[in-house]
């Protein structure tokens, strides 16, 4: 009799964390639990992402590689996973096969085993890299049917990709269901269609978003999926996964049974409970089940992280706007499956078009790249209006993107120099350039301090005491000033009201800046409240539509530009625009630099027409 024993995968290390609380979880906080999860008996544990990796150097200010090996060193009979986004490895863009190899050799050096290998638009072509260099890594090679639906996806289209994958030489095959879309009844076809195509064992991957998961995994078994994914309970539910315990209960005493100890298990989601405390500043309102995901396909990790970049630009309550404007540039984008980068490439836009009351009057870089082919071959025709608006007569590429991509590994590490210590550290500045060079140099200048994990709130704070009334010397004069009255506080334009030697006096104070004056270690902390930029008046006054930070600046003053010239490049949530003239003109007069922040309603260029 074949032994259906269920094995489990727990995503706690990596996607349980990502998707309800933005992947903050620091390796401080893992490392305790490590002998306890070492102890269970899972197939694997999944611990690493490109989430996790960005997160890692850009919040948490640790080095992922010293992570990985902190865990390997702690997990030492646990397979220890990862996921890999194909030919954008951990980043958002295609890269060459010399930095794919790289990458993937380096991971396993440094102790990954299982590499969950996938592509945001099921493009094969963008797999067979990583999968090679996986293989020749003598590490497993898991390749991936990212599932969604839409008008042009079916049962035979996930077959037909599944067969591909085992031409492909992988180890095993995943159906990721980032989005909690699967049904139970379509969960049976699907892996009893896979049973019948392909000879390769079945993993399932489902987020709880939309509250079927569980019964999703259940049916999964019955058709002979042995692998599933889940979350210690204290991590799981809603964006998240089914819970670990629940699984091992419902599997008990029967043909599926996974041998895993509950006592043993309860005793790590203790543990874990406990610590997802520390992290209640990042937890989201919206990381529940919703049922809404079966119509916006807005997959768990980036649900936490969408509520939190719309929260921090004001606009949290917009968010359900955002969800309806989301299935409508992923029909004009030809119904890619919403996965990292796509997910990203998708939400932006649709935020774009939300916040700027205009759809695709602001197109990003990413989205122009996707509609010349730069992702691969998208699953259905784009919107011809749309491709033209954003590429006009350029070519569109049908072959492979990194065919056309040069070997750049080499540059690369002429491009970061001496900040390199090794190549680990050249291949974080290639997976995430800005972020990674600046994390190597905050490691060369002893400058790593994380983002706090708790923000001190005015009730918090000592009683401070602000004067009332005292004397002011000024040019040789000595003044006698006592404040009677101020206006309201967070307003831009406030009122004060003094006696200045016996006479009342108002003055209008425009707060332009403001400081934090306890800011520990790091001193006072500046703050910008209100821009000294002015306000757009005139034609050719360039301005963004959203708040971001500035990453190229393109023009000098007294340079000729035409009308559309790419003038400046921003970036916001992790997507970057191109910001173009809106005439043609000389350029008058250039009001910010690369670094700098950038608002709404504030003139970052001066154009001047031409008579």
């Amino acid at each position: 009799m074949a032994n259906l024993q269920v094995k489990i995968t727990d995503v706690i290390l990596r996607d349980a964390h990502q998707s309800l609380i933005a992947t903050r979880l620091r390796t401080e906080d893992m490392l305790p639990g490590c002998a306890m999860l070492d102890d269970i008996g899972y197939w694997s544990l999944e611990c690493w992402g490109g989430a996790t990796f960005d997160a890692c150097l850009r919040f948490l200010k640790e080095d992922p590689w010293e992570r990985l090996g902190k865990l390997k060193a702690a997990l030492p009979k646990t397979r220890l996973q990862m996921l890999v986004r194909g030919q954008n490895l951990l980043g958002y863009r295609h890269y060459s096969d010399d930095v794919v190899r790289a990458f993937i050799h380096k991971a396993a050096e440094n102790g990954m085993d299982v590499f969950r290998i996938f592509d945001a638009l099921n493009d094969v072509r963008n797999l067979r890299t990583a999968i090679e260099a996986t293989k020749d890594s003598g590490k497993h090679a898991q390749g991936t049917i990212c599932y969604t639906t839409s008008p042009v996806h079916d049962v035979n289209s996930f077959v037909s990709l599944g067969k591909e994958l085992a031409k492909l030489g992988c180890d095993s095959i995943a159906i990721k269901d980032m989005a909690g879309l699967l049904t139970p009844y379509a969960t049976s076809e699907l892996v009893n269609a896979l049973k019948d195509a392909v000879d390769l064992p079945l993993h399932l991957h489902s987020h709880a978003t939309s509250g079927l998961a569980e019964m999703c995994q259940l049916k999964a078994i019955e058709a002979g999926c042995q692998h599933i994914d889940t979350a210690l309970s204290s991590w799981s539910g809603g964006t998240s996964h089914p819970p670990t315990e629940a699984q091992v209960i419902a599997l008990k005493d029967t043909e599926f049974d996974t041998g895993l100890d509950l006592d043993k298990l309860q005793a790590v989601n203790a543990y874990f409970a406990e610590v997802r405390k520390k992290y209640r500043r990042f937890e989201s309102e919206f990381t529940g089940i919703d049922t809404q995901v079966h119509v916006f396909q807005v997959p768990g990790g980036m649900i936490s992280n969408l509520a939190n970049q719309l929260k921090e630009r004001n606009a949290l309550d917009r968010i359900g706007e955002v969800y309806k404007e989301i299935p409508e540039v992923r029909k004009d984008l030809g119904y890619p499956p919403l996965v990292t980068p796509t997910s990203q490439i998708v939400g932006t836009q649709a935020v774009l078009n939300v916040l700027t009351g205009k759809r695709y009057e602001t197109i990003t870089n990413e989205v122009k790249r996707y509609l010349q082919g730069g992702y691969g071959k998208a699953p259905a025709p784009v919107s011809a209006a749309l491709q033209k608006k954003a590429i006009g007569k350029e070519d569109v590429m049908d072959c492979r993107p990194a065919d056309l991509i040069k070997p750049e590994l080499d540059k690369l590490r002429q491009e970061i120099g001496e900040l390199a210590h090794n190549d680990e550290d050249v291949l974080s500045y290639a997976m995430f350039p800005e972020v990674g060079k600046l994390f190597l140099e905050q490691c060369a200048t002893g400058n790593l301090v994380p983002e706090p994990l708790v923000i001190k709130s005015r009730a918090d704070d000592h009683i401070k005491k602000a004067p009332t009334e005292f004397n002011v010397a000024l040019h040789g004069e000595s003044y006698h000033v006592k404040v009677t009255g101020v206006g309201p506080k967070n307003q831009m334009l406030r009122h004060f009201y003094f006696m200045v030697d016996g006479v009342p006096e108002e003055i209008v104070v425009e707060t332009l800046d403001e400081i934090v004056l306890e800011g520990g270690t790091q001193g006072a902390v500046k703050t910008t409240i209100a821009s000294k930029r002015r306000k757009p008046s005139v034609p050719g006054d360039v301005v963004v539509s959203m708040p971001c930070n500035v990453l190229e600046v393109l023009v000098k003053v007294g340079q000729q530009v035409s009308a559309g010239q790419a003038v400046m490049i921003t970036e916001a949530m992790k997507m970057e625009t191109e910001i173009t003239a809106p005439i043609a003109g000389l350029v008058k007069a250039v009001h910010v630099v690369k670094g700098e922040p950038a608002n709404p309603d504030e003139v970052l260029v001066e154009i001047e027409p031409q008579a």
